[in-house]
Parts: C-alpha cells; structure tokens; sequence
C-alpha cells in the first residue's frame, strides 16, 4: 500500500512538473511574440461555433428548473418576489461559470486534446520541429490561449440564458410582475458580480486549455493514446474545475466565510 501511494504521489507530481513546463514554454513564446494570432482566431471561432449552442441550450433548462423550485420554495415563506435576487446570484456566481466551463471541456478541450494527439502520433509535431518551428507557439499556444479568451465569453451569454429560464418560469408560468422581477434582479446584481463571473470563467478555461494541450501533446501509444488523452481531458478538468469552483467562489464572493 505504501508503494502503490508514493507511485501514485510521484506520478501526480511529474504530471504537474510537465504541465508547469508547458505552461511555461507557451508564457515564453508570448513573451516572444512568436504566437501567430490567426490561429488563436480561428481556434476560438472554431471552439465557439462547437459550444456555444450545447452550453446555452443546457443551461436554459437549469434555470427554468431553478426558477421552478425557488418560486414553489419562497412561496412558503411568501417570499416569493426574492425569486431573482436567489436565482441570478446562484446563476452568475456558481451555475453559468461551472456548467459552461464542464460542457466547454467535454466539447472544445477534447477535441483540442485529440487533435494534438492525432498531430503527436502522425510525428506531424516532430516535423513541424524539423522545419525549424516551434510547436509549441503554433499548435499549443493558439488553443490555450483561444480557450482562456472564449470560456468567459460563454460563461456571460450563459448567464444571460441561465436568467431568462428563470425568469420564464417566475414572470411566464408563476405570473410575477416583470417589474417585480426586474427591479430584484438589478437591485442586487451588479457589473461587478457579472465581471467576476467572467473572471471564473477565465480562470476555468486556462485550466481547461492546459489540460487538454498538455495531454494531446504529450500523447503516446497510437490511437488508443489518443483516446486515453481525450478521456483523461474531460475526466481531469471536470475534475479541477469544481475543486477550484469552490476555492474562486471563497475568494471572489465570499463562500469560505
């Protein structure tokens, strides 16, 4: 038992010492300005154009539900015109950035993490090193940097449909006044609430870029390697993104207190 823990320990921390290596190789080719900005465009664009109806399709139905139970909750305790205020907090600070990030990672960062794969297996990164080029600023740094730039992007369109399921249940089955509904909502959520949102989903998704380029391009063993880093992508950012889902939400909105 002891073995098999300290095998285990020593992995995690040589996956850690490769992802910090990467992350650092690509911060160095910033610095360098070797980071062609077509390819981020069109990662991003690409990436946009995979998520952007999965997350916001999903994330409809959850506030509706939200919306549904909140309103037969609050009617308890005839509270039932807070029903915004609960709903766009929970939406904005914990639902939008947590389930966009979780489909952005089953949808962009495993496609990401089977490109580099299939690149890696096919030596098509060793021949891009042969040419005299460097791979990490052309096939790595485009995608973690497309993935940090679009991942907040969906998290503020996913609020925005996060909030109008609720408000469908609340103003359009519930019959709340709009304005009712309305002014609890801008009462008590600010520019600043939906920008640390965005920041979440920042965070989220250089940790979903990290994960998947890290694994594509460290890829081995033929397909089956390639499947192993699309599995360990979605498997492993899921992962990471609730652990620190609760430790942004202690720091930006005080959840730890």
């Amino acid at each position: 038992m002891s073995s098999l823990s300290s095998a285990f320990s020593f992995r995690w921390l040589r996956s850690l010492g490769v992802a910090s290596c990467l992350l650092g190789e690509v911060g160095g080719a910033l610095l360098r300005r070797s980071v062609p900005l077509r390819e981020v465009t069109t990662h991003a664009a690409t990436l946009c154009g995979r998520c952007f109806i999965p997350v916001n399709i999903t994330i409809f139905p959850f506030g509706a539900v939200m919306g549904l139970q909140g309103m037969q909750i609050l009617d308890l305790f005839s509270a039932h015109r807070l029903v915004s205020t609960l709903l766009a907090q929970f939406v904005i600070q914990e639902l939008g950035p947590v389930l966009a990030a979780v489909l952005v990672a089953a949808q962009g960062g495993s496609s990401f993490a089977a490109e580099l794969g299939t690149m890696r297996i096919k030596d098509e990164i060793s021949a891009t090193e042969v040419m005299a080029v460097d791979p990490i600023a052309w096939h790595v740094a485009p995608r973690l940097l497309a993935m940090a730039l679009v991942v907040p992007l969906l998290v503020v369109i996913a609020n925005f449909f996060g909030i109008l399921g609720s408000y469908t249940v609340a103003v359009g089955l519930y019959d709340q006044a709009h304005g009712v509904f309305m002014a609890h909502l801008y009462e008590n959520v600010g520019s600043l609430d939906v920008l640390l949102s965005a920041l979440k989903g920042l965070c989220f998704g250089v940790l979903i870029g990290l994960i998947a380029v890290w694994k594509g391009f460290t890829a081995s063993g033929g397909a089956e390697g390639v499947g192993r880093a699309v599995n360990d992508t979605v498997v492993q950012a899921v992962m990471f993104i609730l652990v620190f889902n609760y430790l942004l939400s202690s720091l930006f909105f005080g959840g730890g207190t």
